[in-house]
């Protein structure tokens, strides 16, 4: 049970993710990422793309907290549209790519 989540569960991350073409890359980040999670810690994820807004993140929060049959809270942030130097240094420090449409591809 990587990172604490089953794998049916990653599959349906996943499938959300997949959903929304302009997303490149979904990054895991926080006490999931760094194994220090406990039960019930959310689920930090950062989603990249050159196309991704802060609309994109919203619904992919939404798919995830809401239509998927899911028990964890996601925060979804958009990776470009972080202001705080603090996060995207440790999204970069200890993130786990989960997702990368380019290696979907070869």
């Amino acid at each position: 049970m990587p990172y604490g989540l089953l794998e049916r569960d990653l599959e349906h991350i996943l499938a959300a993710v997949k959903s929304l073409p302009e997303i490149s890359q979904l990054v895991l980040f926080g006490s999931r990422a760094k194994g220090n999670f406990k039960t019930g810690s959310d689920v930090d994820l950062a989603i990249k793309g050159a196309a991704v807004s802060y609309e994109t993140a919203l619904k992919l929060a939404e798919i995830l907290n809401e239509e998927k049959p899911l028990p964890y809270f996601f925060d979804v942030v958009h990776y470009e549209g972080v202001s705080e130097p603090g996060l995207i240094e440790h999204i970069d420090r200890v993130g786990v790519v989960l997702y990368s449409k380019d290696a979907q591809r070869q």
